[in-house]
């Protein structure tokens, strides 16, 4: 396992759902301290700033470190848990999965039930179960026993999944990489950019809440206050049986994306022609992309006080909102390497372009 692989390891299978960022935050910290002077706005956003040859522009580099999962809501006499979720998820994929509960006792482990299929009418069966109908079972028989192992309403709910390194090698299959690859890029680059000069200083941000609102976001960008802001995210591959090329044409392993539109920002078009002229120029493969039903931390980012220039880089995540999602290595070293090209270039008659 290269260092890279260790970093997306430790950095998937860390727990931080939204609001409950502590875990992730802490070794994000870590990885952060070596690399620039860090900061932390009062929600819980880590930011770390890299000074280069000038103060200005401010460049903000920007990915969220919470991942999808659940809160405890309700535990019924039985010892059984009812949740709520935290971020969008697809309830057909939650029957059976594995989860931990966060206790003020420890950890708790638990898998998500349903009334069984021989029980069911054979109209039943034909319904698509939903999450309402879903419950957590971690063993217990009673109320007081779940009550004793320190589960109560409010805690956190995280996926139970590990980091694997696939059949090829080259793919790598976990949770969270919606948006733990974000941050990971933005720890990639910070590295990289040691020993190498910029125009500009640097504000990697690790943000908060992204999948409940994008609220770290809406905070983080007021402590940096940018001039240019790259959003870096995972994005959809669309290479899996019952997705036609124009609903989403990203494949893995055929490089990072360049977000054409999202459902809540059009990216700055000079950025965004910069990024796309710096990856024909060395031969970095990208694919463009547009969601029409989501959006990332650009969303704020980009109307803040009277509009920052912004971009969003992705790399292709097979699965996402589910409990385990497939990345493609060269995507993962596509988009550190054309970031690193941006940010060499990005000086302040460059950005003074973007709104010209």
């Amino acid at each position: 396992m290269d260092e890279i692989e260790k970093l997306l390891k430790e950095i998937t299978e860390a727990h931080g759902v939204p609001g409950y960022e502590t875990p992730v935050r802490s070794l994000v910290r870590d990885y952060f301290a070596p690399l620039g002077e860090l900061s932390q706005d009062k929600i819980g956003s880590v930011i770390c700033c890299k000074t280069g040859s000038a103060p200005a522009p401010r460049v903000m580099l920007a990915g969220h470190m919470d991942e999808i999962g659940f809160m405890v809501k309700h535990i019924t006499k039985e010892g059984y848990i009812k949740f709520l979720p935290l971020g969008g998820w697809f309830d057909q994929t939650l029957l059976g999965q594995r989860v931990i509960i966060k206790t003020r006792l420890g950890d708790v482990i638990g898998v998500i039930g349903v009334k069984p299929p021989h029980l069911l009418s054979s109209e039943e069966r034909a319904k698509v179960i939903t999450r309402k109908e879903m419950y957590i079972d971690i063993g217990a028989t009673s109320l007081d026993e779940v009550t004793a192992a320190g589960v109560r309403a409010g805690d956190p709910i995280v996926p139970h999944a590990d980091f694997n390194i696939m059949a090829s090698g080259k793919t790598y299959l976990s949770k969270a990489f919606d948006d733990r690859v974000g941050v990971a890029m933005i720890i990639s680059v910070l590295q990289e950019l040691q020993t190498k000069e910029h125009p500009n200083t640097i504000f990697g941000a690790a943000t908060v809440m992204e999948e409940v609102g994008v609220r770290g976001a809406t905070t983080a960008v007021e402590v940096v206050n940018p001039d240019v802001a790259i959003i870096l995210e995972s994005d959809i591959a669309g290479d899996v049986p019952g997705v036609n090329p124009e609903e989403c044409a990203n494949k893995l392993g055929q490089g990072p994306t360049v977000l054409i539109y999202d459902a809540r920002m059009i990216p700055n078009l000079k950025l965004r022609d910069m990024v796309v002229d710096a990856a024909a120029e060395l031969s970095i493969p990208i694919q463009l992309s547009a969601i029409e039903g989501g959006a990332t931390d650009g969303s704020v980012i980009h109307l803040y006080k009277t509009g920052v220039p912004t971009v969003v880089i992705g790399v292709p995540a097979r699965h996402i909102h589910s409990h385990s999602s497939i990345i493609h290595r060269s995507d993962y070293d596509n988009a550190v390497r054309l970031l690193v090209a941006i940010l060499t270039r990005l000086d302040a008659s460059k950005v003074a372009e973007f709104t010209a």
